[in-house]
């Protein structure tokens, strides 16, 4: 007798999509079937949507074009740096980028951005470093400190700059400090308003021209942290009476993406409306530097399932990638939301909490503890969603279980 097809998929997943969603039963991002890709590739598989990306880097120009002053958006390199993904974007032209190392500016070159679209903002910023920016004229480097601006100046006097200062207002995903670049805490980013002047001494005892203003607040906030995102952004623009000759305002990225179902998303007319308010009247370009918000929810990360198995009063999903390959799940306790690509039950009644772990020999290798999942078995694909995003690009080889792949699609 042949087996009782499963009922229908039930509409409704907080996640889902018009390219992301189930079709006949099966998960599917930007038309490609997740489960199918993910047999094919026998391993860790990270797959992103081209379309999706070029869709978030639409809005936001969109939503920039609304604040009544010219801007540039640049795309922060460190959240994805896969080099399809990067050449992609080099020619659909709708950005620059922002890059925090020598190494991510010769990759930007290579996948076909000129120096003059591209920024650095970095942080302990070693000579070595300063000798390879600085083989590059047209590229804007933001200072972090008053020793960066000293060793620029005696490299290269008469040179433009930009100075990153740290506002002393941060916000981030769910208020986490690890998401926080600035706030009551003192943190390594940034000149602070107490060594200002010394900074500024410095730029003119070396003929520096200040030309970019920078600072950026923290990761991952979201519409109800608008507030306090504007409050640090009148912070950061206080600097700027001091600063004649600046044209360019960077006011950092960190825009962020819901987690978790109760997450409201960032409203972007309402984001865009700050930029206006705080940035008029005042004869600047102003930069954003996204990086989440472009990559994060375009990307997911397909793994196997290796072991079901019920230990004590906990049924334990295993599969064969561990939090080294994502790491931000584990480092700041973003929520993660694994999703079986093909369940075979979709009565919700029988979907049970399930406690997903990875293959690394760490007590912290849980992807999502308490999960509601439809029963699974060996050889099922799990996706991670929102993995686009500072997840390959900060993935080691901890266990020596660092093989992965990638592939961009749709």
């Amino acid at each position: 007798m042949s087996a009782r097809p499963a009922p229908a998929p039930q509409p409704g997943f907080w996640w889902a999509r018009d390219d992301l969603d189930f079709q006949d039963g099966r998960l599917h991002l930007a038309g490609v079937d997740v489960a199918a890709r993910a047999q094919a590739a026998d391993g860790p598989l990270f797959l992103y949507s081209a379309a999706r990306v070029r869709a978030n880097l639409a809005r936001l120009t969109g939503a920039l074009g609304q604040t009544g002053r010219p801007t540039r958006l640049y795309y922060a390199m460190k959240a994805n740096r896969f080099v399809p993904l990067l050449e992609a974007m080099a020619w659909w032209g709708l950005n620059g980028i922002d890059v925090c190392s020598p190494a991510e500016l010769e990759r930007a070159l290579a996948c076909g951005f000129a120096a003059r679209d591209v920024s650095f903002t970095g942080t302990a910023v070693a000579n070595r470093d300063l000798d390879r920016l600085l083989a590059h004229p047209e590229l804007t480097i933001n200072c972090d400190s008053v020793g960066m601006i000293r060793r620029i100046g005696e490299r290269t006097p008469g040179r433009a700059i930009g100075v990153r200062v740290n506002p002393e207002r941060g916000v981030g995903y769910g208020d986490s400090d690890k998401l926080t670049y600035a706030g009551q805490a003192a943190t390594k980013f940034g000149v602070y308003r107490a060594q200002f002047g010394e900074a500024l001494a410095t730029a003119r005892a070396h003929g520096l021209s200040i030309t970019s203003l920078h600072f950026h607040v923290g990761c991952g906030y979201l519409d109800g942290q608008l507030g306090d995102w504007e409050a640090a952004i009148a912070a950061g623009l206080a600097f700027l009476d001091d600063l004649p000759d600046v044209r360019t305002v960077n006011v950092g990225g960190g825009l962020g993406l819901p987690h978790r179902p109760a997450d409201a998303a960032l409203d972007l007319a309402r984001w865009a409306a700050v930029l206006k308010r705080r940035f008029a009247g005042r004869d600047v370009t102003v930069a954003v530097e996204p990086g989440d918000y472009v990559v994060k929810d375009a990307g997911l990360l397909a793994l196997q399932v290796t072991d079901v198995e019920v230990k004590r009063d906990v049924t334990f999903v295993s599969v064969d990638g561990g939090f080294n390959l994502a790491p931000e799940p584990a480092y700041y306790g973003l929520p993660c939301e694994p999703v079986a690509c093909a369940p075979r039950d979709w009565d919700a009644g029988r979907w049970a909490p399930v406690t997903v772990a990875g293959n690394i020999n760490e007590a912290l290798d849980v992807w999502a503890a308490d999960h509601p999942m439809p029963p699974m078995a060996e050889g099922d694909i799990v996706a991670l969603l929102n993995a686009g995003g500072y997840a390959a690009s900060m993935s080691s080889n901890h266990c020596m279980r660092g093989e992965f792949a990638e592939e961009l699609v749709g």
